[in-house]
């Protein structure tokens, strides 16, 4: 079987999952993807714009990293979520364990998940669909605002490194997992899952898209995330609930303001719309 032997592996197993992935999709050259979003960036200002913010928030997540190295404040809410749930993901890995289950879940949770995000942007930025870019914007800057805090003042550990019973499995397929991957995202910040929050927006979002394809990929893609999250021992019931429900608000919060609708409006029942141009 296929092992991840670096992170290299990982970004060719993205890339080419990307290109197949928008290929079906679009039915085209993917390679035009590549033209649109080219043209975007050097045409449109607020297409620019967007982008531009999108990946400081990104690239934000790395500085939270480095923000909680240096801090004093030393809690640790584990055992306390442990408690709440008892043995669940302990259950959930050893009834499903399965070598070949292991593979794909380990390969969605690497592979897939971020190529959620790849594509629908070349997607969008191809078909031109603004409203549904703008929103992946959106919603990763807020399930990144809003999950950040949570990781530096309610750190909770991933679960193989809490509890005796369960694996971290995906070093069975990924070795170097915890050398090459782990300064992506630090061991303590589980809640609130982005791999579910933001596979979950992802999905939402392309509930908008005219590509059915795509609006089933993303639906199926993000239900066995959240499964792997628990399958591979990484994290809680409690994260995946966090997780559901910040990454539906996170993709209709941005899904109101692509589309010109007030955010006041969410919360007191009534509509305010506001034009918004390319």
């Amino acid at each position: 079987m296929f092992v991840f032997q670096s992170m290299n592996t990982v970004t060719i197993a993205i890339v080419a999952t990307t290109i197949v992935l928008l290929l079906v999709s679009m039915r085209n050259n993917p390679l035009l993807v590549a033209g649109s979003f080219v043209q975007e960036i050097f045409t449109n200002r607020k297409y620019l714009f967007h982008f531009a913010a999108m990946i400081a928030i990104l690239v934000f997540n790395k500085i939270e990293q480095m923000i909680e190295d240096s801090m004093t404040y030393q809690t640790d809410f584990t055992s306390a979520v442990h408690r709440l749930e008892g043995d669940i993901v302990p259950f959930i890995q050893h009834y499903f364990q399965n070598d070949i289950l292991t593979y794909i879940s380990t390969f969605f949770y690497v592979v897939i998940f971020p190529t959620l995000m790849v594509v629908s942007i070349g997607l969008y930025t191809y078909r031109k669909q603004y409203t549904l870019f703008y929103s992946i914007c959106y919603a990763l800057m807020f399930n990144y605002m809003i999950a950040i805090p949570f990781y530096l003042f309610f750190p909770v550990n991933e679960v193989w490194s809490y509890h005796p019973d369960v694996q971290l499995l995906m070093t069975n397929v990924f070795p170097t997992f915890e050398t090459d991957y782990r300064p992506l995202s630090g061991l303590d910040n589980c809640f609130p899952s982005l791999h579910t929050s933001i596979s979950v927006s992802m999905a939402v979002i392309a509930m908008k898209s005219n590509n059915k394809f795509w609006r089933w990929f993303t639906l199926i893609s993000a239900v066995f995330i959240i499964f792997s999250i628990f399958y591979l021992g990484v994290h809680w019931l409690t994260d995946m609930g966090g997780g559901l429900l910040l990454g539906i608000f996170a993709s209709r919060m941005a899904l109101r303001i692509s589309e010109g609708r007030s955010l006041i409006g969410a919360f007191m029942g009534y509509e305010k719309e506001r034009h918004f141009g390319k």
